[in-house]
């Protein structure tokens, strides 16, 4: 990287830098009802309210005035963050050390030890009336305390611990399957971690795995008595994979609170802990003890780093010594819950011998970065030319022949960016990248479904469209089937739409809005109704247009995102990729062609994209659309094949966009957001890490991406309402009130799809990427199956290809709700389903003969 570059990149950030910030923000619940406070006690949620139940304290006296510890069966219930805290039950015995878990029934009580002896007992306490009831669940295969544990999916599973008072810890490891039958459940043992035995350990939850951090092993010493050896190993297991060495934490610390905070969608929260600094010590400080580390280490589960992220509140107040609850102190050995919006860090040790009655409550704290005039201007310069250029059409749009085909004047060229733009919509750019820095370039090998796919378009469907000369794609299942047949396409087509253009209006906004100062509702209305305005005005041709100015400006944002990230990672390129294969940040399966349907295997994602991209390029109008706006049919074919050659390159700058994120957060974990989804990452890296006037542009990438998809959609959907159905409402309408129509119809849609994106804008999904490709598989695969039906078939009639339309929905519908069939297989049922089903009924279902001169494959010369 030359010398001078970082100095031109500082002078040029004019955007916030908050990297490093604080993820958590501390506030108290109110004290639970004991003067003294409890170490290890149960807690968690039964029916909404927080429960505390157990633990120990030294209640007459402290430790080193030889008070007893005492260990306690009361059980205290809150109802809300403002409340206070109520006696609501007795446990069947006084308990400590052992692990909670929260389930839906209740709070699991697992194991713990009395003054005697550790317990396999488990119990579950669970809300009635105003009280805490408790039930006997199963128990552990042996006794056990000082374990952790936690939730994954609908599976406990508990780690680690001591079985007795004596001894050094062991490598249980247990596993309860909450969906077994009562009468069946039982603990099963599973292989343990490779690692070193150990109790007081952090377990967590994530994503699906179990996590399994440091903790206290006790080894033989120089004296042959056992000593304390801090453990900094971190584990993951999933019953896939099984277990997992990820990276050692910074510090070696022990009896932390558990289960680790999980703030966002791929960060672990480590807090505190005791890291044995005063061990030798603490019988000389006693009462005088400065407590336990404040810090809290973050783990990212992408890429396998650990940074500080924050600290635990530490106030030791007035009089350490002699009133040690007038301060705040990181505690040890508590439960950490999360409710209410946060996570309660509940009473705890806060020195030795010294308990809290104080409950710490954790909240995400987001900070959002400015976004400067710089950047602003940029995107208000982009705005305005997306207008000029519908101001530009709007002069020649005189009849519905030019507002919805062009006047078929339109170069092929354009034509073919104006493809490659309408189907990389905002949830591609954003989702993408954000998918690859998550995973590995396994959704790359669904190129080869579009470049098989495309001969097709090319050969089979393309010459249909334009001798038929139609402006509609479902003139052709008309002309093929019925109109009933065709009005069914093109409701179908219209409602998907109606659905997805909220979705890419909604979606970038908030992301933008999640990460800087742009208002989520300011961006869906300036975005929405500069697409609508330009559209309305404009017709196809200022949606092509600018849809060529938008694939520019979005390719160059990414390839400007992606030399930026290069010139900011240390290290060589050739290093650089080393280091991402290294990781298998490429393609890291090895099961490529796995049987199991329920993963997406390359088999799965060559089929799945395969007939997604047979939806789009044949039976989805607003692609289709494009192929009747050039000249020839020749030039058509063209467009085609650029979108294809424009497609490879642009996706594989994507991929690679998402390599790079992984690499630069690798050596800069501190600037990641512990709090935002994993699908924030793009936006959260143009407001932090991109100069002034860069950012602005590669936000109007975002914009661009999205306003690309909506005004095609805009369009085309108009396009479908006039010709498949005002048209044949109102037979004696003139040309010029149907283009009135159309506009009125792009502008009421717009506003009304402009609104729903409103309302939304608080909805979250987990994964844009998968839950776009699902959508997309379960609306289509119907209707690219009619027009199967119709072009490779002479026997298929119209009653037919209904009831096979009629049968894929239901199917589709059994297998989204009742399988776990990976979502990439949605298009392939609902084509297969529609077209076997549908020839057979045409088989056997009476119908009139029908003229299918120039209609089906064997016509074309």
């Amino acid at each position: 990287m030359p010398r001078f570059l970082p100095r031109i990149l500082t002078l040029l950030m004019v955007t916030a830098t908050i990297g490093g910030a604080e993820p958590l923000r501390w506030t108290e619940l109110p004290p639970l009802p004991d003067p003294v406070g409890f170490a290890a006690p149960f807690a968690g949620v039964a029916d909404g309210a927080l429960v505390v139940a157990g633990g120990t304290n030294f209640p007459q006296g402290s430790l080193w005035a030889g008070g007893p510890k005492v260990w306690h069966d009361r059980v205290f219930l809150l109802d809300a963050p403002g409340g206070a805290w109520r006696e609501a039950g007795r446990l069947p015995r006084p308990r400590a050390y052992g692990v909670s878990v929260t389930i839906p029934e209740g709070v699991l009580c697992i194991g713990g030890s009395d003054d005697r002896a550790a317990t396999a007992e488990v119990w579950l306490l669970r809300r009635q009336g105003a009280g805490v009831v408790v039930e006997t669940w199963p128990a552990l295969p042996a006794p056990l305390h000082y374990a952790c544990g936690a939730l994954v999916g609908r599976t406990v599973y508990v780690a680690g611990g001591l079985n007795a008072f004596t001894g050094a810890p062991g490598k249980w490891f247990y596993a309860l399957d909450l969906d077994a039958a009562p009468a069946e459940r039982r603990w099963r043992e599973l292989p343990p971690w490779p690692g070193a035995p150990r109790q007081t350990a952090v377990a967590g939850a994530l994503d699906g795995a179990f996590y399994l951090f440091a903790g206290l092993d006790l080894v033989p010493g120089a004296d042959g008595k056992l000593a304390r050896r801090y453990l900094r190993d971190a584990w993951r297991y999933t019953p896939a994979a099984g277990w997992k060495r990820l990276a050692d934490l910074p510090v070696a610390r022990q009896a932390a609170p558990s289960p680790a905070i999980v703030p966002g969608a791929a960060h672990l929260l480590f807090l505190g802990g005791d890291d044995g600094k005063y061990l030798t010590e603490t019988p000389t400080l006693q009462d005088r003890h400065p407590g336990f580390p404040a810090d809290i280490q973050g783990y990212h589960t992408i890429t396998d780093t650990w940074t500080r992220a924050g600290a635990l509140p530490r106030d030791p107040g007035p009089d350490p010594v002699g009133d040690p609850n007038a301060g705040r102190w990181p505690p040890i050995v508590a439960p950490v819950v999360n409710w209410a919006g946060g996570w309660a860090v509940v009473s705890g040790e806060v020195r030795p011998g010294t308990r809290t009655p104080r409950v710490l409550f954790a909240q995400s704290a987001h900070e959002r970065a400015g976004l400067g005039w710089i950047n602003t201007s940029t995107l208000g310069l982009y705005l305005a030319a997306m207008l000029g250029i519908g101001l530009y059409f709007a002069r020649r749009e005189r009849n519905t022949d030019t507002f919805f085909r062009g006047g078929q004047h339109v170069p092929w060229w354009a034509a073919g960016l104006s493809i490659y733009a309408t189907m990389l919509s905002s949830i591609t750019f954003m989702a993408l990248p954000a998918k690859v820095y998550a995973t590995d370039w396994a959704y790359s090998f669904g190129l080869v479904g579009l470049v098989l796919i495309t001969p097709v378009v090319t050969m089979f469907y393309l010459p249909f469209y334009r001798r038929l000369n139609v402006t509609s794609a479902y003139e052709y299942l008309e002309h093929r089937f019925s109109g009933l047949v065709r009005q069914l396409g093109g409701a179908v087509f219209i409602l998907f739409q109606l659905g997805r253009m909220a979705i890419v209006l909604y979606l970038p906004a908030v992301a933008l809005a999640t990460v800087s100062s742009l208002d989520v509702y300011t961006c869906i209305v300036v975005t929405g109704l500069a697409c609508v305005a330009y559209t309305m005005i404009g017709g196809i041709e200022a949606v092509i247009w600018t849809d060529v100015a938008q694939a520019v400006v979005l390719l160059g944002g990414a390839l400007v995102s992606l030399l930026l990230i290069v010139f900011q990672c240390e290290g060589s390129l050739g290093g650089m990729i080393a280091v991402a294969q290294e990781h298998g940040k490429f393609l890291g399966f090895t099961d490529w062609w796995n049987p199991d349907l329920t993963q997406a295997s390359v088999i799965v994602i060559l089929l799945g994209t395969g007939c997604n991209s047979l939806l789009s390029y044949t039976a989805s109008q607003d692609v289709v659309q494009r192929y009747v706006t050039t000249a020839t049919e020749a030039q058509a074919r063209r467009s085609i094949w650029l979108n294809v050659w424009i497609s490879l390159p642009g996706s594989i700058l994507f991929y690679a966009v998402g390599t790079a994120f992984f690499l630069f957060y690798r050596q800069n974990p501190d600037r990641l957001d512990p709090t935002l989804a994993t699908d924030a990452i793009f936006p959260l890296f143009i407001v932090r890490e991109l100069p002034a006037g860069v950012a602005g542009l590669v936000i109007a990438g975002i914009l661009a991406a999205s306003q690309s998809t909506l005004s095609s959609s805009l369009n085309s959907v108009a396009t479908a309402w006039v010709t498949d159905f005002h048209a044949r409402l109102w037979p004696q309408g003139t040309d010029r009130s149907r283009l009135r129509v159309a506009q009125g119809l792009i502008l009421g849609i717009g506003l009304v799809v402009t609104g729903v994106a409103c309302l939304m804008a608080g909805t979250q999904i987990a994964s844009l990427m998968d839950a776009y490709y699902a959508v997309i598989g379960s609306a289509g695969g119907a209707l690219a199956a009619l027009f199967i039906l119709g072009i490779f078939t002479r026997r298929a009639h119209a009653a037919g290809v209904l009831v096979g339309a009629a049968t894929s929905v239901v199917v589709l519908l059994y297998v989204q709700t009742q399988t776990k069939l990976s979502f990439f297989l949605y298009g392939v049922i609902g084509i297969a389903v529609c077209v076997g089903v549908g020839y057979v009924a045409s088989l056997v279902l009476p119908a009139q003969r029908k003229d299918l001169k120039g209609l089906t494959r064997r016509d074309l010369g």
